[in-house]
Protein backbone atom coordinates (compact mmCIF):
# COMPACT_ATOMS: atom_id res chain seq x y z
CA UNK A 1 0.00 0.00 0.00
CA UNK A 2 2.84 2.28 0.81
CA UNK A 3 4.79 1.81 -2.16
CA UNK A 4 1.91 1.95 -4.58
CA UNK A 5 0.80 4.91 -2.75
CA UNK A 6 4.14 7.10 -2.66
CA UNK A 7 5.42 5.41 -6.32
CA UNK A 8 8.19 4.20 -5.08
CA UNK A 9 9.59 1.84 -7.73
CA UNK A 10 10.14 -1.17 -6.57
CA UNK A 11 10.15 -4.94 -7.28
CA UNK A 12 10.78 -8.43 -5.24
CA UNK A 13 14.17 -9.51 -4.75
CA UNK A 14 13.68 -12.18 -1.82
CA UNK A 15 15.43 -15.37 -2.71
CA UNK A 16 12.82 -17.63 -0.78
CA UNK A 17 9.64 -16.16 -2.06
CA UNK A 18 11.16 -15.59 -6.09
CA UNK A 19 12.21 -19.54 -5.78
CA UNK A 20 8.81 -20.29 -4.42
CA UNK A 21 7.45 -18.29 -7.20
CA UNK A 22 10.07 -19.93 -10.12
CA UNK A 23 8.26 -23.43 -8.73
CA UNK A 24 5.05 -22.52 -9.25
CA UNK A 25 5.92 -20.03 -12.07
CA UNK A 26 1.91 -21.34 -13.95
CA UNK A 27 0.06 -20.86 -11.08
CA UNK A 28 1.28 -17.43 -10.49
CA UNK A 29 1.00 -16.39 -14.23
CA UNK A 30 -2.28 -17.66 -14.14
CA UNK A 31 -3.60 -15.30 -10.58
CA UNK A 32 -5.67 -12.48 -10.70
CA UNK A 33 -5.03 -9.47 -8.98
CA UNK A 34 -7.14 -9.32 -5.43
CA UNK A 35 -8.54 -12.78 -6.22
CA UNK A 36 -9.42 -14.49 -2.50
CA UNK A 37 -6.42 -17.46 -2.43
CA UNK A 38 -4.98 -18.78 1.00
CA UNK A 39 -1.70 -16.58 1.85
CA UNK A 40 1.01 -19.29 0.18
CA UNK A 41 4.19 -17.23 -0.77
CA UNK A 42 4.59 -14.37 1.34
CA UNK A 43 3.36 -16.09 4.57
CA UNK A 44 6.28 -18.20 4.84
CA UNK A 45 8.24 -18.13 8.25
CA UNK A 46 11.44 -15.80 7.92
CA UNK A 47 12.73 -12.60 8.99
CA UNK A 48 12.47 -10.11 6.18
CA UNK A 49 11.22 -9.58 2.95
CA UNK A 50 13.41 -8.04 0.38
CA UNK A 51 12.83 -5.50 -2.11
CA UNK A 52 14.93 -3.59 -4.82
CA UNK A 53 14.53 0.20 -4.95
CA UNK A 54 15.28 1.41 -8.59
CA UNK A 55 16.66 4.86 -7.10
CA UNK A 56 16.93 6.13 -10.76
CA UNK A 57 12.91 6.01 -11.33
CA UNK A 58 12.31 7.40 -7.79
CA UNK A 59 10.91 10.64 -7.20
CA UNK A 60 9.32 11.57 -3.64
CA UNK A 61 11.97 10.12 -1.35
CA UNK A 62 11.27 12.12 1.81
CA UNK A 63 7.86 12.05 2.04
CA UNK A 64 8.16 8.59 1.29
CA UNK A 65 9.95 7.99 5.01
CA UNK A 66 7.75 10.60 6.77
CA UNK A 67 4.40 8.46 5.64
CA UNK A 68 5.96 5.55 6.44
CA UNK A 69 6.73 6.44 10.04
CA UNK A 70 3.01 7.82 10.15
CA UNK A 71 1.95 4.43 9.31
CA UNK A 72 3.12 2.98 11.91
CA UNK A 73 6.83 1.63 10.36
CA UNK A 74 9.85 1.70 11.87
CA UNK A 75 12.79 2.36 9.48
CA UNK A 76 16.43 2.64 9.73
CA UNK A 77 18.43 4.50 6.01
CA UNK A 78 22.12 4.02 5.60
CA UNK A 79 23.60 5.70 3.10
CA UNK A 80 26.94 6.29 2.00
CA UNK A 81 29.29 7.99 -0.37
CA UNK A 82 28.08 7.81 -4.24
CA UNK A 83 31.02 5.65 -5.42
CA UNK A 84 30.49 6.67 -8.72
CA UNK A 85 31.53 10.14 -8.50
CA UNK A 86 34.79 8.62 -6.52
CA UNK A 87 36.73 8.92 -9.92
CA UNK A 88 36.06 12.04 -10.51
CA UNK A 89 38.02 14.34 -8.42
CA UNK A 90 36.18 17.09 -7.17
CA UNK A 91 32.87 15.33 -7.06
CA UNK A 92 33.28 12.81 -4.28
CA UNK A 93 31.49 12.98 -0.91
CA UNK A 94 27.88 12.99 -1.97
CA UNK A 95 25.45 10.42 0.23
CA UNK A 96 23.45 8.43 -1.27
CA UNK A 97 20.95 5.91 0.27
CA UNK A 98 21.76 2.21 0.35
CA UNK A 99 19.49 0.33 2.56
CA UNK A 100 16.25 0.94 4.12
CA UNK A 101 14.73 -1.47 6.92
CA UNK A 102 11.35 -0.76 7.82
CA UNK A 103 9.71 -3.08 10.75
CA UNK A 104 6.11 -2.99 11.51
CA UNK A 105 4.69 -5.97 14.01
CA UNK A 106 7.42 -8.42 13.81
CA UNK A 107 8.48 -8.45 10.79
CA UNK A 108 11.09 -6.47 8.56
CA UNK A 109 11.59 -5.20 4.80
CA UNK A 110 14.80 -5.12 3.55
CA UNK A 111 14.55 -2.13 0.69
CA UNK A 112 17.77 -2.49 -1.18
CA UNK A 113 17.93 0.41 -3.09
CA UNK A 114 19.48 -0.26 -6.88
CA UNK A 115 21.75 2.10 -8.19
CA UNK A 116 22.44 2.68 -12.43
CA UNK A 117 25.80 2.03 -12.86
CA UNK A 118 27.41 2.80 -16.29
CA UNK A 119 27.76 -0.39 -18.48
CA UNK A 120 24.15 -0.62 -18.42
CA UNK A 121 23.67 -2.64 -14.91
CA UNK A 122 22.46 -2.25 -11.17
CA UNK A 123 24.66 -2.12 -8.49
CA UNK A 124 23.89 -1.67 -4.39
CA UNK A 125 25.94 -0.62 -1.65
CA UNK A 126 27.49 -2.71 1.29
CA UNK A 127 25.35 -2.37 4.49
CA UNK A 128 27.57 -0.96 7.46
CA UNK A 129 26.29 -0.81 10.77
CA UNK A 130 27.85 2.25 12.59
CA UNK A 131 28.27 3.00 15.83
CA UNK A 132 24.80 4.60 16.97
CA UNK A 133 22.69 2.16 15.37
CA UNK A 134 20.93 -0.34 17.55
CA UNK A 135 21.93 -4.04 17.24
CA UNK A 136 18.91 -5.25 18.17
CA UNK A 137 16.54 -3.55 15.37
CA UNK A 138 16.68 -6.63 13.54
CA UNK A 139 18.74 -9.93 12.96
CA UNK A 140 20.82 -8.16 10.68
CA UNK A 141 23.03 -11.42 10.54
CA UNK A 142 20.32 -13.12 8.43
CA UNK A 143 19.68 -10.19 5.73
CA UNK A 144 20.38 -11.60 2.33
CA UNK A 145 21.56 -8.37 0.86
CA UNK A 146 24.39 -5.77 1.75
CA UNK A 147 27.12 -7.99 3.39
CA UNK A 148 29.00 -6.37 0.66
CA UNK A 149 28.24 -4.38 -2.37
CA UNK A 150 26.49 -6.24 -5.10
CA UNK A 151 25.70 -5.79 -9.10
CA UNK A 152 23.52 -7.45 -11.31
CA UNK A 153 22.37 -7.32 -14.68
CA UNK A 154 19.31 -4.86 -15.37
CA UNK A 155 16.09 -7.09 -14.94
CA UNK A 156 12.94 -7.08 -17.32
CA UNK A 157 10.29 -6.94 -14.76
CA UNK A 158 6.92 -8.21 -15.13
CA UNK A 159 3.58 -7.66 -12.80
CA UNK A 160 2.33 -11.01 -11.17
CA UNK A 161 -0.32 -11.31 -8.29
CA UNK A 162 1.11 -13.11 -4.77
CA UNK A 163 -1.13 -13.97 -2.77
CA UNK A 164 -4.18 -11.20 -4.41
CA UNK A 165 -1.08 -8.80 -3.80
CA UNK A 166 0.02 -6.93 -7.26
CA UNK A 167 3.66 -7.03 -7.44
CA UNK A 168 6.92 -6.36 -9.66
CA UNK A 169 9.67 -9.58 -10.21
CA UNK A 170 12.34 -10.21 -12.88
CA UNK A 171 10.95 -11.29 -15.63
CA UNK A 172 13.63 -14.16 -15.28
CA UNK A 173 13.83 -15.21 -11.91
CA UNK A 174 15.52 -17.82 -12.16
CA UNK A 175 18.72 -15.52 -13.65
CA UNK A 176 18.07 -13.28 -10.92
CA UNK A 177 18.32 -16.02 -8.20
CA UNK A 178 21.51 -17.50 -9.93
CA UNK A 179 22.88 -14.19 -9.97
CA UNK A 180 22.51 -13.67 -6.35
CA UNK A 181 25.41 -16.03 -4.78
CA UNK A 182 27.80 -14.33 -7.25
CA UNK A 183 26.96 -10.41 -7.05
CA UNK A 184 29.98 -9.25 -5.02
CA UNK A 185 31.31 -6.27 -6.52
CA UNK A 186 34.97 -4.17 -5.76
CA UNK A 187 35.79 -1.37 -7.15
CA UNK A 188 38.48 0.32 -8.48
CA UNK A 189 40.88 2.08 -6.52
CA UNK A 190 40.30 5.38 -7.21
CA UNK A 191 42.35 6.97 -4.47
CA UNK A 192 45.75 4.89 -5.07
CA UNK A 193 45.36 5.06 -8.88
CA UNK A 194 45.36 9.31 -8.34
CA UNK A 195 49.05 8.74 -6.23
CA UNK A 196 49.99 6.50 -9.44
CA UNK A 197 49.72 8.82 -12.51
CA UNK A 198 51.18 11.73 -9.68
CA UNK A 199 54.17 9.62 -9.67
CA UNK A 200 54.16 8.65 -13.35
CA UNK A 201 52.45 10.92 -15.58
CA UNK A 202 49.94 9.46 -17.33
CA UNK A 203 50.77 8.86 -21.15
CA UNK A 204 48.19 10.88 -23.10
CA UNK A 205 50.05 10.54 -26.91
CA UNK A 206 48.00 10.00 -29.54
CA UNK A 207 49.43 6.23 -30.16
CA UNK A 208 48.36 5.68 -26.09
CA UNK A 209 45.12 7.18 -26.90
CA UNK A 210 44.63 5.46 -29.77
CA UNK A 211 45.53 2.02 -28.59
CA UNK A 212 43.22 2.11 -25.09
CA UNK A 213 40.34 3.41 -27.59
CA UNK A 214 40.96 -0.09 -29.63
CA UNK A 215 41.49 -2.19 -26.04
CA UNK A 216 38.44 -0.70 -24.81
CA UNK A 217 36.08 -2.30 -28.36
CA UNK A 218 37.89 -5.04 -27.81
CA UNK A 219 37.60 -6.30 -24.49
CA UNK A 220 33.69 -5.02 -25.07
CA UNK A 221 33.18 -7.15 -28.10
CA UNK A 222 35.15 -10.11 -26.48
CA UNK A 223 32.91 -9.45 -23.64
CA UNK A 224 29.43 -9.63 -26.22
CA UNK A 225 31.08 -12.70 -27.74
CA UNK A 226 31.96 -14.57 -24.33
CA UNK A 227 28.29 -13.60 -22.87
CA UNK A 228 26.39 -14.79 -25.63
CA UNK A 229 28.43 -18.30 -25.33
CA UNK A 230 27.42 -18.57 -21.53
CA UNK A 231 31.11 -18.32 -20.83
CA UNK A 232 32.51 -16.43 -17.66
CA UNK A 233 36.05 -14.65 -17.89
CA UNK A 234 37.79 -12.49 -16.02
CA UNK A 235 40.75 -9.46 -15.94
CA UNK A 236 43.91 -10.91 -16.05
CA UNK A 237 47.72 -10.51 -16.31
CA UNK A 238 48.40 -6.71 -17.49
CA UNK A 239 44.88 -6.17 -18.37
CA UNK A 240 43.99 -6.87 -14.68
CA UNK A 241 47.39 -4.91 -13.39
CA UNK A 242 46.21 -1.83 -15.05
CA UNK A 243 42.14 -2.31 -13.71
CA UNK A 244 44.22 -2.60 -9.89
CA UNK A 245 46.67 -0.08 -10.43
CA UNK A 246 45.50 2.99 -12.31
CA UNK A 247 41.93 2.21 -13.12
CA UNK A 248 42.57 2.33 -16.84
CA UNK A 249 44.43 0.20 -19.74
CA UNK A 250 47.98 0.47 -19.54
CA UNK A 251 48.84 2.00 -22.40
CA UNK A 252 52.48 0.03 -23.61
CA UNK A 253 50.40 -3.37 -23.39
CA UNK A 254 49.77 -4.15 -26.54
CA UNK A 255 46.66 -6.67 -25.43
CA UNK A 256 44.15 -7.49 -23.78
CA UNK A 257 44.76 -10.11 -21.24
CA UNK A 258 41.54 -12.46 -20.21
CA UNK A 259 41.34 -15.74 -17.89
CA UNK A 260 38.64 -18.69 -18.19
CA UNK A 261 38.31 -21.48 -16.43
CA UNK A 262 39.00 -25.00 -18.29
CA UNK A 263 36.07 -26.55 -17.25
CA UNK A 264 33.94 -23.37 -18.82
CA UNK A 265 35.55 -24.00 -22.09
CA UNK A 266 33.12 -24.59 -25.17
CA UNK A 267 34.21 -26.03 -28.20
CA UNK A 268 32.28 -23.50 -30.33
CA UNK A 269 34.70 -20.60 -28.88
CA UNK A 270 36.62 -20.17 -31.38
CA UNK A 271 34.54 -19.81 -34.28
CA UNK A 272 32.34 -17.42 -31.94
CA UNK A 273 35.26 -15.20 -32.35
CA UNK A 274 36.15 -15.73 -35.76
CA UNK A 275 32.44 -14.95 -36.74
CA UNK A 276 32.82 -11.21 -34.44
CA UNK A 277 35.79 -10.62 -36.85
CA UNK A 278 38.49 -11.85 -34.75
CA UNK A 279 40.54 -14.33 -36.84
CA UNK A 280 42.64 -16.99 -34.86
CA UNK A 281 46.18 -16.10 -34.67
CA UNK A 282 47.69 -18.82 -32.88
CA UNK A 283 46.16 -21.58 -30.41
CA UNK A 284 48.41 -23.82 -28.01
CA UNK A 285 48.00 -26.22 -26.22
CA UNK A 286 45.03 -28.86 -25.54
CA UNK A 287 42.10 -28.80 -23.40
CA UNK A 288 43.62 -31.25 -20.91
CA UNK A 289 46.82 -29.23 -20.92
CA UNK A 290 48.25 -25.15 -21.02
CA UNK A 291 45.12 -24.23 -23.55
CA UNK A 292 45.89 -20.53 -24.61
CA UNK A 293 44.17 -18.62 -27.75
CA UNK A 294 44.99 -15.70 -29.37
CA UNK A 295 42.60 -13.20 -31.76
CA UNK A 296 43.88 -10.57 -33.68
CA UNK A 297 41.48 -7.49 -33.20
CA UNK A 298 41.72 -4.54 -35.05
CA UNK A 299 44.69 -1.67 -35.43
CA UNK A 300 47.25 -4.97 -34.35
CA UNK A 301 45.97 -5.34 -30.48
CA UNK A 302 45.54 -8.93 -29.85
CA UNK A 303 43.49 -10.70 -27.02
CA UNK A 304 44.82 -13.46 -25.56
CA UNK A 305 43.18 -16.32 -23.28
CA UNK A 306 44.18 -18.16 -21.06
CA UNK A 307 42.67 -20.97 -19.61
CA UNK A 308 43.29 -21.66 -15.92
CA UNK A 309 43.01 -25.43 -13.99
CA UNK A 310 42.75 -25.96 -10.74
CA UNK A 311 45.02 -28.34 -8.15
CA UNK A 312 44.39 -29.23 -5.10
CA UNK A 313 46.20 -26.21 -3.60
CA UNK A 314 46.29 -23.91 -6.12
CA UNK A 315 45.38 -22.69 -9.91
CA UNK A 316 47.67 -22.10 -12.94
CA UNK A 317 47.49 -21.68 -16.83
CA UNK A 318 50.17 -22.46 -19.03
CA UNK A 319 52.48 -21.10 -21.77
CA UNK A 320 54.16 -22.79 -24.71
CA UNK A 321 57.38 -21.39 -27.19
CA UNK A 322 56.34 -21.96 -30.35
CA UNK A 323 59.46 -22.21 -31.71
CA UNK A 324 60.96 -24.67 -29.42
CA UNK A 325 57.61 -26.68 -28.10
CA UNK A 326 58.47 -25.95 -24.33
CA UNK A 327 56.28 -25.27 -22.03
CA UNK A 328 55.53 -22.76 -19.23
CA UNK A 329 53.13 -23.15 -15.92
CA UNK A 330 51.90 -19.87 -14.58
CA UNK A 331 50.86 -20.75 -10.67
CA UNK A 332 48.40 -18.40 -8.92
CA UNK A 333 46.76 -18.96 -5.16
CA UNK A 334 43.26 -20.15 -5.71
CA UNK A 335 41.34 -17.53 -6.12
CA UNK A 336 36.95 -16.55 -6.86
CA UNK A 337 35.59 -14.36 -8.93
CA UNK A 338 34.64 -10.48 -8.22
CA UNK A 339 32.42 -8.14 -10.26
CA UNK A 340 33.60 -4.52 -11.17
CA UNK A 341 33.53 -1.82 -13.67
CA UNK A 342 36.45 -1.34 -15.88
CA UNK A 343 36.24 0.80 -19.46
CA UNK A 344 32.18 1.23 -18.89
CA UNK A 345 31.58 -2.54 -18.49
CA UNK A 346 30.40 -4.76 -15.58
CA UNK A 347 33.68 -7.15 -16.08
CA UNK A 348 34.94 -10.16 -13.17
CA UNK A 349 38.16 -9.56 -11.59
CA UNK A 350 40.00 -12.09 -9.06
CA UNK A 351 38.57 -11.23 -5.59
CA UNK A 352 41.51 -12.10 -4.37
CA UNK A 353 43.62 -8.95 -6.37
CA UNK A 354 46.46 -8.67 -4.50
CA UNK A 355 47.37 -11.89 -4.27
CA UNK A 356 47.01 -12.95 -7.59
CA UNK A 357 49.21 -9.78 -9.10
CA UNK A 358 51.58 -10.51 -6.60
CA UNK A 359 51.58 -13.77 -7.90
CA UNK A 360 52.08 -12.73 -10.93
CA UNK A 361 54.54 -9.38 -10.87
CA UNK A 362 55.93 -10.06 -7.34
CA UNK A 363 56.05 -7.27 -4.53
CA UNK A 364 57.04 -4.23 -7.25
CA UNK A 365 53.69 -4.17 -9.35
CA UNK A 366 53.08 -0.57 -8.21
CA UNK A 367 56.32 0.51 -10.45
CA UNK A 368 55.87 0.01 -14.42
CA UNK A 369 57.77 -2.13 -16.49
CA UNK A 370 58.00 -1.39 -20.01
CA UNK A 371 60.54 -4.52 -21.13
CA UNK A 372 58.45 -7.94 -20.58
CA UNK A 373 59.47 -11.53 -21.16
CA UNK A 374 56.84 -13.81 -21.21
CA UNK A 375 59.46 -17.02 -19.95
CA UNK A 376 61.28 -15.18 -17.66
CA UNK A 377 59.65 -12.02 -15.96
CA UNK A 378 56.55 -13.35 -14.21
CA UNK A 379 57.35 -13.90 -10.95
CA UNK A 380 55.23 -17.25 -10.71
CA UNK A 381 56.34 -19.16 -13.92
CA UNK A 382 58.22 -22.67 -13.75
CA UNK A 383 59.20 -24.47 -16.49
CA UNK A 384 56.70 -27.36 -17.58
CA UNK A 385 58.62 -30.02 -19.55
CA UNK A 386 58.66 -29.89 -23.64
CA UNK A 387 55.68 -31.21 -26.04
CA UNK A 388 56.45 -34.34 -27.36
CA UNK A 389 56.89 -33.58 -31.38
CA UNK A 390 54.59 -35.93 -32.11
CA UNK A 391 51.51 -33.61 -30.97
CA UNK A 392 53.17 -30.46 -32.36
CA UNK A 393 50.94 -29.97 -34.84
CA UNK A 394 47.53 -29.91 -32.37
CA UNK A 395 49.20 -28.14 -30.05
CA UNK A 396 51.52 -25.46 -31.83
CA UNK A 397 49.03 -23.86 -34.33
CA UNK A 398 50.20 -20.31 -35.84
CA UNK A 399 48.21 -18.65 -38.36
Amino acid sequence: MLTSSQNVPVFLIDPLILELINKNFEQVKNASHGSASECKFFCVPRDFTAFALQYHLWKNEESWFRIAENMGFQCLKFESKDPRLDGIDSLSGTDIPLHYICTLASHAVHLVVFHERSGNYLWHGHLRLKGHIDRKFVPFRKLQFGRYPGAFDRPELQQVTIDGLEVLIPKDPMHFLEEIPHSRFIECRYKEARAFFQQYLDDNTVEAMAFRKSAKELMQLAAKTLKKLGVRFWLSSGTCLGWYRQCGIIPYSKDVDLGIFIQDYKSDIISAFQDAGLPLKHKFGKVEDSLELSFQGKDDVKLDIFFFYEETDYMWNGGTQAKTGKKFKYLFPKFTLCWTEFVDMKVRVPCETIEYIEANYGKTWKVPVRTWDWKRSPHNVQPNGVWPISEWDEVIQLY
